[in-house]
């Protein structure tokens, strides 16, 4: 073979390398690419997975418990428990059997409370007697129960001192209560008619206006109203700072209750009937621990309303409290009486199921 034959030849064969080693080359980069490709999927998908499974984790692992309650001394467990939430030592979420977090939930008076029920923005609720009575009217006995007692006494209503002697006093004043329909404002109206003094919504031989406690504090100092019928530490406020003093209180009335909003008692029975023993528990434990317990509610209050509470006030107005789980028909029946007496109940109205029987 020529000599230049064979240099032709072996030219040829270096390219054929050459491009077979380019196609080498390329075929590893394109499966170093599919392989990267393949890793980013996995990624992904695990990333997706991830998202998507962590709150369910969360929501399987941490069941939420949402409650009402008021920033007053009547509603002493609760503030109790919450500011030991607060602490991280939650008394509730400790004593529920699986992981449980406790919203709280304030409002300012019973009503309110109540249609947070209807709206199922809570599930359990610390309130007045009569919000429950005319809720449960107002539902036909299908959304409210009532779980237990929680607290007696504690209201009372208060008048300017030296200015009111009897009742026929009354008569041409005005007179504050904490809101339209509350436990104390329908005491109030149907007392007021026990004593021959005629009240309506707009008027009568006395007025009877809907007024928050912080208000009514102010306008009694101003003197602009004559009498308050309140809870507290509302009633010890009035008589320290506003010369107020207690013209009728009875310390056996059931100030306080725990209802429980119907579907969450029907989807949770389990859950609220620890809530339930827990909530007596709690009771039993305020009673044995007084000292703390007014410290704890001292404390919760000052931080609710962002204003340092005095030791001495609470301690004062605990006197007049009287925590009790045990819960009767009876007063009900009363409430609902009073209801009716005063115009704000007129429907027929059965309230042989509105004890809850877990």
């Amino acid at each position: 073979m020529p000599s230049w034959s064979l240099s032709l030849t072996l030219q040829r064969f270096q390219r054929s390398f050459r491009t077979m080693g380019i196609f080498t080359k390329r075929r590893e980069v394109h499966d170093r690419m599919g392989a990267l490709v393949d890793s980013i999927d996995q990624l992904l998908k695990a990333c997706i997975l991830l998202v998507l499974f962590v709150p369910f984790a969360q929501a399987q692992a941490e069941q939420v418990i949402r409650v009402g309650f008021f920033p007053n001394i009547t509603h002493a467990q609760a503030l109790v428990a919450s500011n030991m939430s607060r602490g991280g030592s939650g008394w509730f979420e400790s004593r529920m059997g699986q992981p449980v977090k406790i919203e709280w939930s304030i409002y300012n008076a019973g009503p309110s409370a109540m249609e947070a029920f209807f709206t199922k923005a809570i599930d359990m609720t610390y309130v007045g007697p009569s919000p429950v009575v005319n809720a449960h009217a107002r539902a036909n006995g299908k959304e409210v129960r009532v779980m237990s007692g929680s607290m007696r006494g504690g209201e009372a209503l208060v008048v300017r001192s030296n200015t009111i002697t009897s009742a026929d006093d009354l008569r041409g004043k005005t007179i504050a209560t904490p809101q339209l329909g509350n436990t104390q404002d329908v005491e109030c109206r149907a007392w007021l008619l026990a004593q021959g003094i005629k009240v309506t919504l707009v008027g009568g031989d006395a007025r009877v206006i809907p007024t928050t406690n912080p208000d009514m504090l102010q306008l009694f100092t101003q003197k602009k109203l004559d009498a308050a019928w309140t809870v507290e530490p509302w009633v010890t406020r009035l008589i320290n700072e506003a010369d107020g003093s207690i013209f009728h209180s009875d310390p056996n009335a059931l100030t306080t209750v725990l209802a429980g909003r119907m579907g969450f008692l029907q989807e949770h029975t389990d859950l609220a009937s620890k809530f339930l023993e827990a909530h007596r528990g709690l009771t039993d434990w305020i009673q044995a621990n007084p000292e703390e317990a007014r410290r704890r509610v001292r404390d919760e209050l000052s931080a609710i309303t962002r204003r340092e509470m005095s030791q001495k006030l609470i301690d004062e107005a605990w006197t007049r409290l009287h925590p009790n789980t045990s819960v009767s028909i009876e007063p009900f029946n009363e409430f609902l009486q009073h209801a009716r007496e005063v115009g704000f109940i007129r429907a027929r109205v059965d309230l042989k199921n509105l004890l809850w029987q877990p």
